[in-house]
């Protein structure tokens, strides 16, 4: 019974749709990912005096902002997967069983 409901499943063209879907989303946020925090840590390693220079006459410097840019970003991003997630791919999930089951 539960062979012939994951083939059902396997050869609805919605869940063909939501795997490529949700693949490539998260494929790409994950390269966007990647390239901040790399870039991040790039310009740590090859321009140490960016993110060394002082933001007024205090002790902070450049890196400590952007590094919390980089923190906070990442969990911009997860918010977003997250919303479209719960919203879209949950949607399409609950069509695709219901669709199966019948």
């Amino acid at each position: 019974m539960k062979n012939d409901l994951a083939e059902k499943i396997a050869a609805n063209p919605k869940y063909q749709m939501l795997v490529r879907t949700r693949s490539r989303f998260g494929w790409t946020l994950t390269a966007v990912m990647m390239l901040v925090y790399y870039g991040y840590i790039a310009i740590i390693a090859f321009d140490k005096e960016l993110f060394a220079a002082r933001l007024g006459a205090g002790v902070t410097t450049v890196g400590i902002p952007v590094g919390l840019g980089v923190i906070f970003f990442t969990i911009l991003i997860t918010g977003f997967y997250v919303r479209r997630a719960n919203s879209e791919f949950d949607r399409l999930t609950r069509e695709i069983v219901q669709e199966s089951a019948k």
